[in-house]
């Protein structure tokens, strides 16, 4: 069962990403506050769930959060600044969006830019330990997937819909195929073997 807050006496949102890994697409992030009360038996880290269950939790999340809210960094971004600060500044613009302003942040991970004027702390693995953490890991897959299918009917060789830009075999021969495209991120490792594909 997960826990649902680490301060009791504390307005707490929930921080987690999606896409860090991935070679193509924005990182998303979402911050959620719940309430202490909150209870959901199916709400687990994303990753352990089916994408039904994800996409019905999410209308859940939604409508219970106190606050919710999702940012993003595009991969521009993620190729200046790399993907670690960029996954930060991904929850900072979440949090920056929250109607109810958090006193403290759980943060899914073991490092985290200090946001201002708010204390946190890191959690490692928190989305299978706090239930605000789980939530917004399933608002921000949720969210990122949503986008990554836009994006494949932009551009259908390299299986978005499916590997969701993640590094497999299939997306790995497309853009050995027919190159970048505008929405990869160029200082990743886009081949597998040490080459970066230069965009066409």
């Amino acid at each position: 069962m997960l826990l649902p807050y680490l301060n009791e006496n504390l307005i707490e949102a929930g921080c987690d990403e999606a896409g860090r890994g991935c070679l193509a697409g924005a990182v998303y992030a979402a911050a959620v506050i719940l309430p202490k009360d909150f209870k959901n038996e199916l709400l687990n880290d994303s990753k352990q769930l089916t994408e039904k269950q994800r996409y019905a939790l999410r209308e859940v999340i939604e409508k219970e959060a106190i606050a919710w809210a999702v940012g993003v960094v595009s991969p521009e971004e993620i190729d200046e600044i790399n993907i670690l600060r960029a996954s930060f500044l991904a929850m900072h613009r979440a949090v920056d969006q929250l109607t109810t302003r958090p006193q403290h942040l759980l943060i899914d991970g073991n490092r985290f830019n200090k946001y201002p004027n708010i204390p946190h702390t890191t959690v490692i693995k928190g989305d299978g330990k706090y239930l605000s953490i789980a939530a917004a890991s399933i608002l921000a897959k949720t969210y990122r997937d949503d986008y990554m299918n836009r994006l494949h009917e932009e551009y259908p060789s390299y299986d978005w819909d499916h590997n969701k830009g993640y590094p497999t075999k299939k997306h790995r021969a497309a853009i050995a195929e027919c190159g970048t495209t505008p929405y990869h991120r160029l200082t990743f490792n886009l081949l597998g073997d040490g080459q970066l594909s230069l965009a066409f």
